[in-house]
């Protein structure tokens, strides 16, 4: 062993081949030596040469009774694991299956293996056990003397459950892998065989498993299990795994995640009634609960959520309602005791669970449970602490608020007697949400923590959540907001004018005003779920004429500070503002109007239209190297500009708007300015601010054309400016791309905007054919910048948009013809500096694959003439592009090929077909084409080899579309596939060889020698049962694999 492992070292460090390498490893003793150097090695370049020589002892043919030497005899955890994973990758292969035989008993051999050595390495377990899973998932439905040898799972486990802590933790591993195998689909085969494997077990094994589960649990909490012992409380953790599994199982096919986790609804099988029905299997998991340690207590809520999801219709009302009234029991109990919830998991798990509550019963449901006042007041003071201490577990929250969320929405609905007492916990919720946010902005800044203003999509959804919650008894939640906000609000204005106020004190009150203006606008955007009340437009009122009051403080301020994530929230708020109180459906006498004449002047909608631009103008002004700010700014406007047609009227007769649509320059809106400073992508939002100016330009543009000019000319000057830098040789290079690219951004907001053919061709006359050359020599300059080119081309692709028909020129206009030339010319100029295809491989770019593949299947289905004339090598590189594609894993690039290659075989069949009969000279470029093919058979050769290949040895999932070149290839290869046949026969077992041969005789059956399509069809169907046939005799064939009586 010694002089071995020196050989080895010796061999790997030297410059031999890999075969060399494996050649030379001759012995188990060499094997584990590289199974050590793969795991345990710090030396990648050994690492890498053991894996490589591994790879190579995984393809040999004698890898399966290596495997078994490797697993009777190696000394080492990392052999048997690499024995049990190279077994698993033999059993998974789809081509050259293993035969059944040897699937039992290598499933059988597995078995006694974890029987008689029940305390191998947990990752060799783990291994073997996996590999026992896929042996029997893919063999499921594999039959042997009419059994279905694959489906006996509980009677393979027994052994293992009568006999010691350590079998019965393996057979309960085995069932849960099992379960959790035949839930997971798998890639490397077809998503219809998976569903078909997974209903099968569902229906025959599944509710015996998650029962056999049950009663086992029942019996581990009867035992008073030594949960010390590591043994005991493994084995009580693979039972929880296990029921998780169970009742986790994909049901229906639906492939939920975790994305949809608070609208999952369990899909359980009428059958497993019995079980729901019976109320103790919902006792038993909440006594686990309360019996085992708080390291197992997430699983066992795991498993109750599961089970408070369950379909609706699995119970009749009344079933429904005594199913509820245990859950809800188990529930308060968990609530009365929560010496276990302090476990940031068991909380976690335990807020889902709360949850399920709402989102899977109704709120008249829950009243009439026996002991709902206690339990709902009980979920009120769970809820009211979690909110208080915000610093623990902040992603359980979510489902709180959804609970009540869900119950405040279901208010207006609730037909039931009984009391809900929303109306006394929701504005505890409310109130605890607030002031624990409030709180939290001093011990953030004081502890330097991680500060959830910065999570937008956090703050979002909490905000959303939280307008419903508050609309519920909206005065109260209205009367606090008012009280703290007035509270912050003078505190901040003191500190403002005090010449001592520490900065540090000045951002805690700021924090606190963001958090109030945020919320105070999630409160205004839930008007939309309730009915609203004069009174309650009034208390809207109250809080806008507050923000508005604020707002016009801190833009006061902005010349020496200001604070962005306040700016953030004034601008959420304007959005929610917006939403509810502009446009033609609000009633312009709602009392919210009234309360804003009152306090601020603001006696109509005009007025308020003018409040929101001069925030606007504000924000662009002082905030336009802010990124955020900018973009959520011009967002609003852009919202604006899309209205209601009266307000957008409205909105367009204001001064302000007329200033910008006036004076949209640099000099007053620094974000449209070129900064050396920032990135070619961060002028993106110049695209929305000129979408939305194009739009209000449009309300009283009509056929206006000097009133165009006037606006286009800022965009004149830079064309100008452009075309001077790029007319002399020395110019700031960054400085015309910056240039140019604002200016395509903002040429591309106008063309959305422009979307009536009379301003459209107002633009188009602009731009050509004044200013198209400049955006080709731009092409021709950058093409090898993505920064630039890409919205030179999105300003393209917008300008031969048919948006809203405007494309639709007269009969005498040349306009379209034009507008086609020049995108053409763009097209091409971009394609030929840039693309280099002969060195590119396509597979590495899946866009650009699938659209090259679409654009080859046009051509040759359309214009083969036009392919057969090309240059020889271009012929060839299409060709070489097409036997690329057809191997591509992507089945639209692959199909595409099969349709691009059937068009060139047919074109080349017929032309064939046409030389051998007394017809007219063909023309000159049939000649080069068949002189082109004549001259590169092994092309055609190497594309029948291919398309065979995937047929019988792979999964192919497109047959028909690999079956319709297929014939023109034979025909036009008939030696070829003649020699081709042989060597497939010849490479079978001897006893095999016939019922190929006989195969092969059977796909030619009937088959003339024309491409028509009674010929094709009738080839389709002998290729069906071609396939079929060498399937199963492959299947049952040893070929390939050195069995030596192996695994018996």
């Amino acid at each position: 062993v010694t002089q071995c492992a020196l050989l080895c070292s010796c061999v790997i460090v030297s410059s031999f081949t890999i075969m060399n390498v494996f050649l030379c490893l001759s012995g188990l003793a060499q094997l584990e030596i590289l199974c050590k150097q793969l795991y345990e090695t710090t030396d990648t370049t050994v690492r890498h040469q053991a894996e490589k020589a591994l790879v190579e002892f995984t393809n040999s043919p004698d890898c399966l009774s290596k495997c078994q030497l490797l697993l009777e005899r190696g000394s080492s955890s990392y052999s048997q694991l690499l024995a049990a994973t190279c077994l698993s990758k033999l059993v998974s292969r789809t081509a050259n299956p293993l035969p059944l035989e040897q699937r039992i008993d290598i499933r059988n051999y597995v078995l006694n293996y974890l029987a008689t050595r029940p305390k191998l390495a947990a990752f060799v377990t783990q291994a073997l056990i996996q590999l026992y899973a896929r042996i029997t998932k893919l063999g499921w439905f594999d039959c042997q003397k009419d059994d279905y040898v694959f489906r006996n799972v509980i009677a393979d486990v027994t052994r293992f459950l009568q006999d010691s802590v350590e079998h019965c933790i393996i057979g309960v591993t085995i069932l849960s892998q099992l379960t959790n195998e035949i839930n997971q689909a798998d890639t490397t085969h077809p998503l219809t065989k998976h569903r078909k494997i997974a209903s099968s077990f569902r229906d025959s094994s599944l509710f015996d498993i998650f029962t056999l589960s049950c009663n086992l649990l029942k019996q581990a909490s009867g035992k008073n299990l030594n949960l010390n012992d590591e043994s005991q409380h493994g084995l009580l953790m693979q039972l929880l795994k296990l029921s998780y599994n169970c009742l986790n199982y994909d049901f229906i096919g639906t492939s939920t995640d975790e994305s949809s986790d608070d609208l999952c609804t369990v899909q359980i099988p009428t059958s497993w009634r019995s079980a729901f029905l019976d109320s103790s299997t919902l006792q038993l998991f909440f006594n686990l609960y309360h019996s085992i340690p708080p390291s197992l207590s997430p699983l066992v809520l795991s498993c109750l959520v599961q089970i408070a999801s369950v379909r609706r219709s699995l119970f009749n009302n009344a079933e429904r309602a005594k199913f509820l009234s245990h859950l809800v029991d188990g529930v308060k109990r968990i609530l009365a005791n929560p010496q276990c919830l302090p476990d940031p998991n068991n909380y976690h798990e335990f807020c889902r669970l709360l949850a399920r509550l709402k989102s899977n019963y109704q709120l008249g449901e829950l009243v009439k449970v026996e002991n709902y006042p206690e339990v709902i007041r009980l979920i009120a003071n769970f809820t009211v602490t979690s909110l208080q201490h915000w610093e623990f577990a902040p992603n359980s929250v979510h489902y709180l608020l959804s609970l009540w969320q869900r119950l405040a929405a279901s208010v207006p609905y609730v037909k039931a007697t009984e009391p809900h007492l929303l109306e006394t916990y929701t504005p505890e919720v409310t109130k605890a949400y607030i002031t624990s946010r409030l709180e939290s902005v001093h011990v953030i800044l004081r502890d330097g923590l991680e500060d959830p203003l910065d999570d937008a999509g956090l703050v979002q959804q909490q905000l959303d959540q939280l307008s419903t919650i508050g609309r519920c008894e909206y005065e109260k939640t209205c009367a606090l907001l008012v009280q703290l906000f007035d509270q912050a609000a003078q505190t901040y204005q003191e500190l403002l004018q005090s010449t001592n106020s520490s900065a540090a004190d000045i951002t805690v009150q700021e924090g606190r005003l963001t958090w109030l203006v945020y919320i105070i606008g999630a409160v205004i955007g839930g008007r939309v779920s309730f009915a609203s009340t004069d009174e309650q437009d009034a208390m809207d009122g109250e809080l806008v004429c507050r923000v508005l009051q604020l707002m016009n403080l801190t833009d006061s301020r902005l010349a020496q500070a200001g604070n962005e994530r306040l700016e953030l929230a004034m601008l959420s708020f304007f959005e929610q503002f917006r939403k509810i109180y502009i446009g033609d459906q609000v009633q312009k006498s709602s009392k919210l109007y009234r309360r804003l004449s009152e306090v601020l002047g603001l006696n109509d909608e005009t007025m308020v239209l003018s409040v929101f631009i001069g925030k606007i103008i504000t924000n662009l002004k002082y905030w336009g190297q802010c990124e955020p700010i900018t973009s959520k700014t011009l967002q609003l406007l852009n919202d604006l500009s899309l209205g209601y047609p009266f307000s957008v009227r409205k909105l367009v007769k204001l001064t302000a708007v007329q200033f910008m649509l006036n004076n949209h320059t640099s000099e007053h809106f620094s974000f449209l300015g070129v900064n050396n400073q920032s990135n070619l992508s961060d002028m993106r939002c110049r695209t929305t601010f000129y979408t939305a100016l194009g739009r209000l330009l449009m309300v009283d543009l009509g056929e206006d054309e000097d009133q165009f000019e006037q606006f286009m000319l800022p965009l004149t000057a830079a064309f100008e400016t452009v075309a001077q830098m790029l007319s002399t040789n020395t110019f700031n290079e960054q400085e015309a791309k910056r240039t140019l690219v604002g200016l395509v951004r903002d040429l591309r907001g106008i063309a959305f905007a422009f979307n009536a053919k009379t301003s459209f061709m107002m633009l188009f006359d602009w731009i050509y054919p004044a200013y198209m050359p400049i955006l080709q020599r731009a092409i021709e300059l950058w093409y090898h910048d993505p920064a630039c080119t890409t919205p030179v081309l999105k300003l393209m692709a917008e300008l031969v948009h048919n948006r809203s028909q405007r494309l639709q020129f007269d009969v005498s206009s040349p306009n379209g013809i034009l507008l086609f030339r020049e995108t053409s010319k763009m097209i091409t100029t971009y394609g030929t500096v840039s693309l280099s295809l002969s060195s590119l491989s396509l597979q590495d770019y899946p866009k650009l694959s699938q659209s090259f593949y679409s654009l080859l299947e046009v051509l040759t289905q359309d214009h083969m003439n036009f392919i057969a004339s090309l240059e020889p090598h271009v012929v060839m590189y299409i060709l070489s592009s097409i036997s690329e594609g057809l191997t591509a894993l992507d089945t639209m690039v692959c199909t595409g090929c099969c349709s691009s290659l059937d068009h060139i075989v047919t074109y080349l069949f017929k032309q064939l077909s046409r030389s051998t009969k007394k017809r007219p000279t063909p023309m000159a470029t049939d000649d080069r084409f068949l002189h082109i093919m004549q001259q590169h058979p092994e092309m055609i050769q190497q594309m029948l080899s291919t398309v065979l290949n995937i047929i019988i040895f792979e999964d192919c999932r497109n047959q028909w579309s690999m079956s319709r070149p297929l014939l023109g290839l034979i025909l036009l290869n008939e030696k070829y596939f003649a020699d081709l046949r042989n060597s497939i026969v010849n490479s079978q077992p001897p006893e095999k060889q016939q019922a190929m041969h006989l195969c092969f005789e059977n796909l030619m059956e009937g088959i003339e020698r024309n491409l028509l399509t009674k010929n094709r069809d009738r080839f389709t169907q002998n290729l069906s049962v071609f396939r079929r046939e060498v399937n199963d005799s492959m299947k049952n064939s040893t070929y390939g694999v050195n069995s030596n009586d192996m695994m018996s």
